[in-house]
């Protein structure tokens, strides 16, 4: 196999991690801005409510998205008692199959071909400490 190393240097893994930790800062001081700006608009035009603030060339709004989603179980009782079980979407609860195999009443076998594994890169770079 051929040696990758060059590919990475000391200098790369050097700048990532510093360029990482600037990241987290900004982060936190987005945050900070992000939570002064609403607590802005909750006191100027109500909570939850849009607004816009016009400051020189600088224009800072708030917008509003709302997502529905009907609560699960209360929504399945009422849609099996309407007889529209065609609208219930049922799907496999991952910790009671979980607690299943552990215990026993279920083996991996029962299941050949259904679990589906996602695996994600992750990169970090991190300084080693000098143990010494």
């Amino acid at each position: 196999m051929a040696d990758l190393n060059p590919l990475i240097t000391k200098e790369m893994l050097v700048r990532y991690n510093q360029l990482n930790q600037q990241k987290k800062r900004i982060e936190e001081q987005l945050d900070e801005l992000k939570k002064a700006f609403n607590h802005y608009f909750d006191l100027s035009v109500g909570y939850h409510e849009k607004g816009e603030v016009i400051m020189d060339e600088y224009k800072l709004q708030r917008q509003i998205r709302t997502i529905e989603k009907y609560e699960q179980e209360e929504t399945v009782k009422r849609l099996e008692a309407l007889h529209l079980n065609e609208l219930i979407q049922k799907k496999p609860d991952d910790k009671k199959i979980k607690s299943a195999l552990d215990l026993g009443l279920l083996s991996e076998t029962d299941l050949d071909g259904c679990k589906k594994v996602n695996k994600l890169n992750i990169v970090t770079v991190k300084p080693v400490r000098d143990s010494k």
